[in-house]
């Protein structure tokens, strides 16, 4: 067995993913025959420039890194908690990238989204179009040549990032399902029997497999416009997908969702890791850098303020010729209380 950790948070990226040790006798999957992730192999470089620089720049704590460690030993999803700003989203960037898991699929959460969204999308109308328009070409006998057919199920229908992310790759794809705290009260429920199985069936697949004669069909997945097999209709992940659900404590999850999750609470940085992450996004900080810090530690006392708000003060401070007084009323202006303005994820 390998020694732990697999991730080390130090944002260097290696092939450790394939020390991990076989899963508990209760979480193995065997999916079939495995598939190549896209860039398994390579970091994020084709990923847009924003995706990158949170996944260089992210810096995790000790107990993080622990408990992704866990949940990567476990293959059980994370569950990431806490206040806007502590680095929820950006932490499976910084994990896909250490482990070359390839490009993360995203699956960003409403109160509209159901279990159906996150596995796969299917148009039954733009199927019926295509066979009235094959039906039209074969009327006319004009028609130069015969033309491809594209009234199959499979030409109108898409894997989601869930479904995507339950492929059986060789190793895990890393799966972000963000701000599930906004699903309605279904969704999580929803989710439980998909992540604890590791499989799903797609019925339009299932009926459509009784009439091919190898009952594989090639659909496309999230994220590539590459078709991936799809065996009568059953999708079963090979290697559990590294899942990180994000939430910002705004409900309760039911107590047998979060059995079933390795729970990661994120807490406001203290001056020594908010040092850090400056220093990852913007250089060492200068003196006035440092006077921002500790204001901003004494402001998140009186509420919460979000941690890309200090990075936009800092920013700000060293790209122009401010007076100091002008600097003042500025730090003032971008790091309000999150009730009066709200920032997003970005270390």
């Amino acid at each position: 067995m390998p020694l732990w950790p697999v991730y080390t948070g130090t944002n260097e990226p290696h092939d450790g993913i394939e020390k991990l040790p076989p899963p508990p006798p209760w979480r193995a999957f065997d999916g079939g025959p495995p598939l190549a992730a896209p860039d398994a192999t390579a970091d994020l470089s084709a990923v847009s420039p924003d995706r990158v620089h949170r996944a260089v720049t992210y810096r995790a704590t000790e107990e993080t890194v622990q408990l992704v460690n866990a949940a990567l030993y476990l293959r059980r999803p994370l569950l990431v908690t806490g206040p806007p700003g502590t680095g929820k989203s950006s932490l499976v960037y910084a994990v896909a990238r250490e482990l070359r898991l390839g490009p993360v699929l995203r699956w960003n959460i409403t109160s509209r989204s159901t279990l159906h969204d996150g596995l796969y999308q299917y148009d039954p109308l733009s199927r019926l179009y295509a066979a009235r328009q094959r039906a039209a070409r074969q009327d006319r006998p004009e028609a130069a040549g015969p033309a491809a057919d594209d009234t199959g199920i499979e030409h109108h229908l898409r894997l989601g990032p869930l479904g995507t992310a339950l492929l059986p790759y060789a190793r895990p794809r890393a799966l972000l399902i963000d701000e599930i705290d906004k699903s309605d009260l279904d969704l999580p429920n929803d989710l439980l029997n998909v992540l604890e199985e590791g499989q799903y069936e797609i019925p339009e697949l299932v009926r459509a497999a009784e009439l091919s004669p190898d009952g594989i069909a090639r659909v496309p997945a999230d994220g590539t416009d590459e078709r991936v097999p799809v065996a009568r209709g059953r999708v079963r992940c090979r290697a559990f997908p590294f899942v990180v659900l994000t939430s910002n404590g705004e409900r309760e999850f039911p107590p047998a969702f979060l059995r079933r999750c390795v729970t990661l609470r994120l807490r406001q940085p203290d001056d020594r890791h908010l040092a850090d992450i400056v220093r990852a996004h913007l250089g060492e900080p200068d003196a006035y850098a440092r006077s921002l810090i500790t204001r901003f530690l004494e402001r998140t006392g009186a509420g919460d303020l979000a941690t890309d708000q200090l990075l936009n003060a800092i920013y700000l401070a060293g790209a122009g010729e401010l007076t100091a007084e002008s600097l003042d009323r500025l730090a003032e202006q971008l790091m309000p209380h999150l009730g009066q303005s709200t920032q997003s994820d970005v270390f």
